[in-house]
């Protein structure tokens, strides 16, 4: 059962009540039969899962929900069963119940990274653009947020939530939809905090995404992003002409000054870096859970320091910044956007 209505009943206390015009009609579109030929098959099998209710829930130091002696060992068969044809699972990892679902991230490194630099999520309106199966949502509701939306188009993500959520139950305001970036209303000025990790270098115009997501954000918010990067000076980008790590629609990789360039011309401020780290081929990698090809497969076998494209192996930047309270600036901002050039020098 997929089912939004403990969603709707949160918004209509927040400045997002507005979007509920139109939000009903826009899943109910995105959750048609005819969107996905799979779609039935992962019903069914949320169907399927045992209802169980668990003695404990830890969103605080993991997905943690309920333990061993919540089910009986029938439960339990079934329950994996069920979960392992939701495969592949690639943001985590989860515990249900004693089943540890090994996720092809090690999806709790990068929230560790992140969660002491950024402003505390307590009491606040949360957007996560791009959230996957929704693992970073759960930690999002784990640190106090008022109300956390994900947003991911990918069906089977979607139905991974979905069963993630029928053990937690509807109490956790934590949600994901099955929408894109682009289903926001324009304009919507009212989360407190969005987050955009792992999308940037998939947009054909990383400028028009940094534009929404400020658009998204209440004035005074705070944008979380975390994007691939290259090292270089300011103004410097590669544009891979074919794939990345074996990635069809990467588009622009940027440096560090790059980045936070890109940030003040789309009107934030106080952007700061939080993290430069290396993806490893310890954090992300085939599991029991994910079987197919992964970083080990896309990193060059002489030297792991290139992809097997011949171009600088993945590295990561986590960046905050600040949607300004002065409208004036923030106009001036955009006008210069929309008004200047930028260099591009492919391939690094």
């Amino acid at each position: 059962m997929i089912d939004y209505a403990s969603l709707y009943a949160q918004m209509e206390q927040t400045p997002l009540a507005n979007w509920l015009e139109q939000l009903p009609e826009q899943i109910a579109a995105a959750l048609h039969d005819e969107r996905h030929g799979r779609l039935p098959q992962w019903r069914e099998i949320l169907k399927n899962l045992p209802n169980i209710k668990p003695s404990k829930l830890n969103l605080h130091d993991g997905v943690i929900v309920g333990q061993p002696d919540d089910l009986t060992a029938e439960q339990f068969a079934q329950m994996e069963s069920q979960l392992r044809l939701l495969h592949p699972w690639r943001k985590g990892p989860f515990d249900l119940f004693g089943l540890h679902i090994d996720t092809e991230w090690c999806s709790d490194w990068k929230w560790d990274r992140l969660k002491d630099g950024i402003a505390p999520l307590d009491g606040r309106l949360v957007l996560d653009v791009g959230c996957g199966n929704g693992y970073h949502c759960w930690r999002m509701a784990g640190a106090g947020a008022k109300l956390v939306i994900g947003l991911d188009p990918f069906l089977l993500y979607v139905a991974q939530y979905q069963a993630i959520r029928h053990f937690v139950g509807n109490n956790v305001p934590a949600h994901v939809l099955p929408l894109g970036v682009e289903q926001l209303p324009n304009q919507l000025a009212a989360f407190d905090t969005v987050f955009s990790m792992g999308v940037l270098y998939h947009r054909r115009s990383p400028m028009d995404h940094l534009i929404t997501l400020r658009e998204a954000l209440r004035p005074g918010g705070e944008l979380v992003l975390e994007t691939l990067i290259i090292e270089g000076e300011a103004g410097q980008v590669l544009v891979p002409e074919g794939r990345y790590a074996q990635m069809r629609n990467v588009w622009f990789i940027p440096t560090v000054p790059t980045l936070l360039g890109w940030l003040r011309k789309c009107g934030f401020v106080q952007e700061k870096v939080l993290d430069v780290t290396p993806t490893t081929v310890e954090e992300q990698r085939s599991t029991k859970w994910m079987t197919f090809n992964s970083l080990p497969d896309f990193l060059d076998k002489e030297d792991s320091n290139r992809t097997v494209e011949g171009y600088p192996a993945p590295v990561r930047a986590i960046v905050v910044a600040k949607r300004p309270y002065s409208s004036f600036a923030l106009k001036f901002r955009i006008d210069r956007t929309r008004n200047t050039q930028y260099a591009i020098f492919a391939n690094g």
